[in-house]
């Protein structure tokens, strides 16, 4: 493990329950990221996401990727401190449901980075299994 979760506390500005990243595994500063979100069965979306039959919304789904992101972004020397936020999402497909239990692997790489914004690509999986890929694009604020 790279970073734990104190770690990402301190580049990014998320907390829980909101914090979607519990590690980083790899990271290439300002390039790309593997991270983990391990899916508790206590989590607060669970309870009405749905009775009975828990999944994960894909739109959390997609926020831990952008969380990922954020950190391999916000770890580069001149964007410190800064607040990145979503620009456009383009593409996203899902493609398996997320479940407690699971452990979703937050891959993003990315690229076309300019002074105030950027894009990036990102898949989550679980296990070998493709779960969701997106464009996510950003800008800094």
């Amino acid at each position: 493990m790279l970073m734990d979760k104190e770690q990402i506390k301190e580049i990014i500005p998320h907390r829980e329950p909101f914090l979607l990243v519990d590690e980083v595994q790899e990271m290439e500063v300002g390039k790309s990221i593997v991270a983990t979100k391990y899916v508790r069965e206590d989590e607060y979306y669970f309870q009405g996401h749905f009775p009975g039959q828990p999944i994960m919304p894909g739109v959390l789904i997609v926020e831990s990727l952008a969380q990922a992101g954020a950190v391999a972004l916000l770890s580069m020397p001149e964007n410190k401190g800064k607040l990145a936020v979503f620009g456009a999402i383009k593409n996203a497909r899902f493609r398996k449901q997320v479940t407690p239990g699971d452990v979703l692997t937050l891959k993003v790489t990315l690229d076309r980075l300019r002074k105030s914004t950027g894009t990036g690509i990102a898949e989550a999986y679980v296990g070998e299994e493709l779960a969701c890929k997106c464009e996510i694009m950003f800008a800094f604020s």
